[in-house]
């Protein structure tokens, strides 16, 4: 009898392992096999993915997706999704990793895993270089345009000094015109809208002054991958260090990258 309960001890724990051990993908190693890495990119939020004239693919986004593809020594299949759909398409095994301007929060968090942080995505003041703000205190007796409704009319309203004038723009290529032909000093905006505006190469650069809210990018990949995880967290790891990613700020974005991200 004793021995007959080892036996039976025995194969549950072997079932046990065995479910522990499958419970984690190896989607690495499907990469690897195929030759391919499928990468949901998105299409239409330039600078991050757009599409050229050639109908090409290209954005900051894009060339994260090659660099890692590059590096684990396979092809880049880039499958284009909209923000509505590209948590579910990795859900449904369609893609590997999901490279898309992906911002992490807690219900997110509850259902996909995240790489570190590979690109700088947050809403702040920017002004030329001569413009003397450091913090928010600084803006007092300023005017500031920013975009009606958008999440840093919003943030900068709370904060605001009291003699703060905020005009408000109807749209982001509102508060680009009114940057441009100097009607507002400094705008508070996103950093997507900013490089728009350095894209255009102004007299009067606008640079980051302070932050309002930062959310930077990452990239989504399934739950219980601990190795493509691992990996994907190496390859940004080394593109922060050696300018690699910086190079790819600077290209698309017209900055460096946060020393923080």
């Amino acid at each position: 009898m004793f021995a007959k309960n080892l036996l039976i001890a025995a194969a549950i724990l072997a079932g046990t392992l065995g479910l522990s051990t499958a419970s984690h993908a190896d989607t690495l190693g499907d990469i690897a096999a195929r030759g391919t890495i499928r990468v949901a990119v998105p299409q239409d939020f330039p600078p991050f993915g757009s599409v050229g004239t050639d109908m090409t693919p290209m954005g900051y986004d894009i060339d994260m997706a090659n660099l890692i593809a590059e590096k684990l020594g396979v092809k880049a299949e880039l499958v284009p999704v909209t923000s509505a759909n590209r948590i579910p398409y990795l859900q449904t095994n369609k893609v590997d990793l999901v490279i898309s301007s992906l911002g992490k929060n807690a219900e997110r968090e509850a259902v996909i895993d995240f790489t570190a942080a590979y690109a700088p995505f947050f809403n702040g003041v920017f002004a030329p270089s001569e413009v003397a703000v450091t913090k928010v205190e600084d803006l007092s007796g300023k005017v500031v345009g920013v975009t009606r409704g958008a999440v840093e009319d919003l943030e900068l309203t709370k904060i605001a000094p009291a003699d703060l004038t905020i005009k408000r723009y109807e749209d982001n290529n509102g508060t680009i015109s009114a940057f441009l032909s100097g009607q507002v000093e400094l705008v508070a905006t996103g950093n997507v809208v900013a490089a728009a505006i350095l894209a255009k190469n102004p007299p009067k650069r606008p640079e980051l002054k302070f932050l309002i809210k930062n959310s930077p990018c990452y990239i989504g990949l399934n739950k219980n991958d601990p190795a493509l995880l691992e990996k994907v967290n190496a390859i940004i790891a080394t593109a922060k260090t050696d300018g690699t990613m910086n190079a790819i700020a600077q290209k698309w974005l017209g900055s460096d990258i946060p020393a923080d991200l």
